[in-house]
């Protein structure tokens, strides 16, 4: 896939759209929400080994997710960056329940 986006605002309804089903928004939001756990784990405890298991937790389920309920290709490879700004954007806005309006924005189909 060739570098279409120029800016995050242009990225963001893509990346929703790359994330249309709610099955894969779940699977999403479960690695990013452990993400989220294990760095307080490292901060709190101490051990910073735990930060080495953040992407691996991350990135597990939502590639299983695009693999397996989405079947496309995750704009990480392509976008790293962006997309992992846009997915803690997409976790926030769901975690605050301001998701929706979003997905409904990027013509998302099945917006909850």
């Amino acid at each position: 896939m060739a570098r279409e986006h120029t800016t995050f605002a242009e990225f963001w309804p893509f990346y929703l759209r790359e994330h249309s089903r709610r099955s894969t928004r779940a699977l999403h939001y479960f690695g990013t929400s452990l993400v989220v756990l294990l760095s307080i784990i490292a901060l709190v405890s101490g051990r910073w080994w735990w930060f080495a298991a953040m992407p691996l937790a991350g990135y597990f389920f939502a590639w299983i997710a695009h693999f397996t309920v989405e079947k496309n290709r995750p704009a990480t490879f392509t976008y790293p960056l962006w997309s992992l700004g846009a997915d803690f954007r997409m976790w926030w806005l769901w975690l605050t329940g301001r998701i929706g309006p979003e997905l409904r924005k990027a013509g998302v189909k099945d917006p909850a």
